[in-house]
């Protein structure tokens, strides 16, 4: 049984005939967003495995401690206090999403760009919303307001209740970084359609997941990806007794839009 749990779910991989060698044009994930969503926190995959599959990526970590920026091969950790942390290479994810970054595109972002200018302008480059796009933005920033996640203990609460009582954080005139990607319609359920982007300082001291930004000066590159590898909690987690069969969409948006989340 734990044979066939380690080989996971492969999404396009079988064609090019073997496990995709450096990982190259691959989204690999492990877990869920519904499980996520539904309390799933204990991880089961180690950072230091992690980086095996990529070099840029976002996620989180076990119990929930803090959102994670994966950027030039080194993993970071805003914790809920808003500063980055480096996590050990045995650190656990129950939820991360990276790829081998390799960007086939880039644009100038003006200033004054919002988040929903800068969503348009990388759809108006890259127009197939049927395929991943690996994102990677550098630059100085009016404003940038990202929240994080503080660690949660057992019984663990669904996302969108810890959300409800996450840390937010304004930042102004800062340069950093930012990455994440554009997911399709499709993967609802396993990862975020749409936007998800994760941001961090020049000097490695804050970040978190963006709720709002406004642009001063910014340079985008994406990366357009056409295989999917989604592997599945080896380890007995929780995931196998959690109910996936639930529609979380209403929760999802809860949790991404933070402190402007609709009264639902």
């Amino acid at each position: 049984m734990r044979r066939w749990r380690s080989l996971g779910v492969v999404v396009g991989l079988l064609a090019a005939g073997c496990a995709a060698p450096g990982w190259r044009d691959v989204v690999f994930q492990t877990s869920t967003i519904d499980a996520l969503l539904a309390g799933v926190y204990d991880g089961d995959l180690e950072c230091g495995r992690l980086r095996d599959h990529g070099d840029l990526g976002i996620g989180t970590f076990d119990g929930l401690d803090g959102e994670m920026v994966l950027l030039d091969g080194v993993v970071y950790q805003v914790r809920a206090d808003g500063k980055v942390y480096r996590p050990e290479p045995s650190m656990r994810t129950p939820f991360a999403t990276v790829c081998r970054f390799e960007p086939q595109s880039s644009f100038d972002i003006s200033a004054g760009s919002d988040f929903a200018v800068v969503q348009k302008l990388i759809d108006d480059v890259m127009p197939n919303q049927n395929i991943f796009i690996a994102i990677r933005i550098t630059g100085r920033f009016h404003s940038m307001r990202t929240r994080s996640v503080p660690r949660q203990s057992r019984p663990y609460p669904p996302l969108h209740q810890v959300t409800q009582h996450q840390p937010e954080f304004e930042m102004r005139d800062v340069s950093g970084t930012i990455v994440g990607f554009r997911s399709p319609a499709y993967v609802k359920g396993i990862n975020v359609p749409g936007y998800h982007l994760h941001f961090i300082t020049d000097d490695r001291s804050r970040g978190g997941h963006i709720l709002s930004l406004e642009v001063a000066a910014a340079r985008c590159e994406v990366d357009p990806l056409y295989r999917f590898f989604l592997r599945l909690p080896e380890s007995d987690t929780g995931f196998a007794e959690t109910d996936l069969t639930r529609d979380r969409s209403r929760e999802l948006q809860d949790v991404e839009l933070g402190r402007d989340r609709p009264n639902y």
